[in-house]
């Protein structure tokens, strides 16, 4: 547990530095024949060919760009890409997962404070920059790699944005009630963080929320990889945890709700996508379907029934009565 002159300290101290990045272009990755523009945080004395080894063969330590005509891709590795940006709209979300995890305007129009957990490229940082205005956001991260290239995905330098280096785990339990909305995206190349596996960190997240919050978790991959992270999150809030599918991946999205604010229907939800619509450049449309089809999932049936929310359990009642779109 840190004092607050110890969290204090935490949130001023300098970033890692933005360095000048080394790039290789048209190297050679795999024996597939295809090739691709590295873009490293590696000095002009390396050896190139042994640093594009370590790529290939899964042993590079440190996160990484892959740059095309159109896309700039963060990887922890070659087969885990875990951010993108589009060249000619910087501040889009490329991936379907962060715009289902923005599905928290349908329930938190206007945060006040947004905290998000992983900065990756910036996406969820940037989108919320842009498109709302009034509220200040936190990005907690861990690796100091990831931040030293976030100007290489135009993240502003702003005091409305603060990025703060630090482990999430010992970061959330510092206070309490000061947040709308958390989204928890902390991946390393192996997966999940590892420090998010405690019942201690969902504990602290739920109290990091105010009352009327609602906390957004990306968890990506088989379910068999995140059951144990499901129950602890079921756990925390008790039960009132609702899921979104996102089509074409692996990914699921938790929404977690702190209290019972009022019952909600699907009708109620697609007024509130279609009030939305012309604020946000998102298909507020799909992200309501994607809710309806998380709801149909047997596990998450089995859990919500024991456990949810009475706006939660209206809100299963109601969909059962729709078709998938």
């Amino acid at each position: 547990m840190f004092t607050q002159l110890e969290v204090e300290t935490m949130s001023n101290q300098a970033m890692p530095p933005i360095v000048p990045l080394l790039e290789l272009r048209n190297r050679a990755l795999s024996d597939s024949g295809g090739f691709a523009n590295l873009r490293l945080l590696e000095t002009a004395q390396c050896d190139p060919d042994t640093i594009c080894f370590q790529i290939e063969t899964g042993c590079y330590g440190k996160p990484f760009i892959i740059e095309d005509s159109g896309t700039r891709r963060l990887h922890f590795s070659l087969d885990l890409v875990q951010s993108a940006m589009r060249l000619d709209d910087p501040y889009a979300l490329e991936f379907a997962y962060t715009r289902k995890m923005m599905a928290f305007l349908l329930f938190v129009p206007k945060p006040a404070h947004v905290l998000m957990v992983g900065l990756g490229g910036g996406s969820l940082a940037k989108f919320c920059y842009r498109y709302l205005p009034g509220t200040r956001l936190t990005v907690v991260e861990i690796n100091p790699d990831v931040i030293a290239l976030r100007a290489e995905f135009q993240v502003p330098n702003d005091k409305r944005l603060v990025i703060i280096h630090a482990d999430a785990a010992a970061y959330l339990p510092t206070t309490e009630g000061d947040t709308d909305v958390l989204l928890l995206d902390g991946f390393d190349s192996k997966g999940i963080a590892p420090t998010f596996l405690n019942r201690d960190f969902y504990q602290a997240a739920r109290r990091r929320l105010r009352p009327g919050g609602v906390l957004v978790a990306n968890f990506a991959e088989s379910r068999k990889h995140w059951s144990k992270h499901q129950a602890m999150l079921d756990e925390a809030f008790a039960g009132q945890v609702h899921w979104g599918t996102v089509p074409g991946g692996g990914n699921h999205i938790a929404f977690a709700f702190v209290d019972a604010d009022g019952e909600l229907s699907w009708k109620r939800l697609e007024e509130r996508a279609e009030a939305l619509a012309d604020q946000f450049p998102l298909n507020f449309s799909t992200i309501v379907n994607s809710l309806r089809e998380g709801s149909k999932l047997s596990w998450a049936k089995e859990t919500s029934s024991k456990q949810a929310p009475p706006f939660l359990k209206q809100v299963i009642q109601t969909c059962r009565k729709f078709t998938t779109i």
